[in-house]
């Protein structure tokens, strides 16, 4: 029996053993005093769980005190999900050197890779101040997963291995287990992602809405009052952790929701019970309230640049850089470029299960994919929209991942027209028109519809230049944007041909981490739908993968999920990124882009240089949002000291008068 046991970070450490006297004697931050005053709340003391996680810093980081409101920007109401990727508290975390520890946990222990128990932290509540227990995971697991009222098609796929659920055992108030007859190497990740699997629920007020546990007449009462179809809708109405629409909804984050959707304006206040101190007893976060201003995708980077943000990336592009540098100073802010680590910046995916009979069978030649990215000048693409700062090659792993080789980056990455020329001729595309455009085998033009979200103009200007060297071989690009949810149906239905998005999300894993992205495991993957689908629902819907290659790699994902040893998953990752790259299922057009962060000047805490990434990652959630403090707290409702007059020097002219 083996047992995995989770290091300990130098960045920031989450220290979870004997508690010091600074924790004893917690500090109350001055936000909450008022409540505490008038016996609304606790003290702190008696708020925090018995053995808080307690926050060491490293480096540049230093301990901070209370107060202020943070400022972001979003460009659509239904991104204040993004709290819940900020806020970043998980049972489990990713550090950020890309270990997992325990946080909401107390501890965890690993047993053989299929055993995992949990140890929940005594006293430890929910934001409205009950207990948080073995209950929650027990209501979670038995009464919503598992119920087909509310989970249709049963537990979430991360709970399955070989189609299997697990067993659960609340073994007393403090500790559950789930353990699987096989290893679930997905489960940890999962539960520490951006969009996190959520394995418990506030039991104590999600009851109310459970046929099971609510008075029935009242529950009907509720159902109609609320304009739902039945208490299922109602209860899965109200049970949403991640979208933060719910403000009566209990929380374990730092910040919890203080407005209902629809709004411009929404409030994060600090969460009274939340469960990490600094080591000098101050509860977490630093930051009292987060205040979320909803605004036009178009106008984020002009309103960063005018001051109206203090923590700002989303809706921000390397194309803003420049825009954005120039008012720093004016503004109070610093302007940095944080590494993002996808496997692509830009990405193409020709849709592998298009609808179109004969596209689809063209893109399931290798010889078409690979001619398609020879026409790619991407060095041209480098030079005129990055100044040359991006990394050039395939959609793969980065270099600083131990899985990293040069020659996957660079397999069919070099710009040859006139190989690629030959490619399609073998592929049987010999027949042009007099644009010089090759004709498909029922006499239709090549004209290929890329599409895109619409959601910027870099990858639109990255597209332009792709487009004249897929006009040296013979094809024809047009590009169509649309926006995002739409944008993502036509790729799951087949009606989009050729579609372009960022890259494999994680370019830096190491061989413990999982290879599904490299394997048709998701309807989200672009290149691939419907095969994904298939996989995720267990054969129920979606089609099985009609490719050699692609039925390889979904071999060599289910052998990877039970290796028992480090050595074969590392074999394993290194077949899979081998058939990805010379198979180009993706196309990758160049990675590395660097990120612009807008900090506000007297915003401390946040790295000078950091990762920019979803998952694992979370963006900002990896380097603790909680922990950020303001040299010189003030509320965003607080007008901005007014800047100070240069006074103006009379000039004479004129010689005199």
């Amino acid at each position: 029996m083996t047992r995995f046991r989770f290091p300990v970070v130098a960045l920031l450490a989450i220290v979870t053993a004997t508690v010091p006297a600074a924790a004893r004697d917690a500090i109350e931050p001055p936000f909450l005093m008022g409540r505490v005053t008038a016996g609304e709340l606790p003290p702190v003391a008696a708020r925090l769980p018995e053995n808080p996680s307690v926050v060491h810093f490293a480096g540049e980081r230093k301990a901070g005190r209370h107060g202020g409101d943070m400022r972001l920007l979003l460009a659509r109401s239904k991104d204040v999900r993004m709290m819940v990727v900020y806020g970043y508290a998980r049972l489990v975390a990713w550090t950020p050197d890309f270990h997992l520890v325990p946080d909401i946990a107390e501890a965890v222990e690993v047993q053989d890779g299929r055993r995992f128990t949990f140890r929940l932290r005594t006293g430890h509540r929910w934001s409205d101040g009950q207990p948080f227990t073995s209950e929650d995971f027990r209501y979670w697991w038995d009464d919503i997963a598992n119920n087909r009222r509310l989970s249709p098609a049963g537990p979430p796929s991360e709970m399955l291995v070989q189609g299997r659920p697990p067993r659960f055992e609340a073994v007393d108030e403090r500790t559950v287990r789930f353990t699987w007859d096989e290893p679930n190497p997905d489960f940890l990740p999962a539960l520490a992602g951006a969009a996190p699997l959520y394995i418990y629920r506030p039991a104590h007020y999600l009851k109310r809405f459970h046929e099971k546990y609510a008075e029935p007449k009242r529950l009907a009462e509720r159902v109609k009052r609320a304009g739902q179809r039945n208490w299922a809708a109602l209860h899965n109405r109200r049970d949403n952790q991640y979208r933060n629409d719910n403000p009566s909804l209990p929380t374990l984050q730092p910040w919890v929701a203080q407005t209902r959707p629809p709004t411009q304006r929404f409030v994060f206040a600090r969460n009274p019970y939340y469960h990490r101190i600094d080591a000098n007893g101050r509860q977490l976060p630093y930051i009292d309230r987060v205040i979320v201003n909803i605004a036009d995708a178009k106008i984020v980077p002009a309103k960063t640049a005018a001051g109206e943000s203090d923590l700002q990336a989303r809706g921000l592009h390397f194309s803003d850089y420049t825009f954005l540098k120039r008012g720093e100073k004016s503004h109070d802010r610093y302007i940095r470029l944080w590494r993002t680590v996808k496997g692509a910046h830009i990405a193409l995916y020709p849709n592998l299960n298009a609808n179109d009979p004969l596209w689809r069978a063209l893109f399931r030649d290798v010889r078409v994919r690979r001619a398609l990215s020879l026409a790619i000048d991407r060095h041209e693409i480098n030079q005129v929209i990055y100044f040359g700062l991006a990394q050039e090659g395939a959609n793969t792993v980065l270099v600083g991942s131990p899985l990293y080789r040069a020659e996957y980056q660079k397999a069919w990455a070099r710009f040859d027209p006139r190989h690629a020329n030959a490619l399609l001729d073998a592929a049987g595309l010999t027949k042009r028109d007099d644009r010089g455009i090759r004709l498909l085998s029922d006499g239709r033009p090549a004209e290929l519809v890329v599409e895109t979200a619409g959601e910027d103009t870099e990858q639109a200007d990255v597209l332009e230049l792709i487009r004249d060297g897929w006009r040296r071989i013979g094809f024809k690009l047009h590009i169509r944007p649309s926006q995002r949810e739409l944008f993502r149906n036509r790729i799951f239905a087949g009606e989009t041909l050729v579609s372009v998005w960022s890259g494999y999300e994680n370019g830096l894993p190491t061989p413990r981490m999982s290879p599904a992205e490299f394997a048709p495991t998701s309807q989200q993957q672009l290149q691939w739908p419907k095969w994904g689908q298939h996989f995720q629902t267990s054969g129920a819907v979606g089609k099985a993968p009609a490719d050699p290659a692609a039925r390889e790699l979904l071999r060599l994902y289910r052998s990877w999920r039970v290796a028992a040893t480090a050595p074969q998953r590392e074999r394993i990752w290194h077949r899979m990124l081998e058939i990805n790259a010379e198979e180009v299922f993706s196309i990758g057009v160049i990675s590395g882009v660097p990120q612009p962060v807008a900090v506000s000047s007297d915003l401390r805490n946040v790295p000078a240089a950091g990762i920019y990434n979803w998952d694992p990652g979370a963006f900002f959630g990896m380097y603790r949002p909680d922990t950020f403090w303001f040299e010189k707290p003030r509320t965003a409702d607080a007008a901005p000291a007014p800047a100070k007059k240069k006074k103006k020097k009379n000039k004479r002219k004129g010689g005199g008068g």
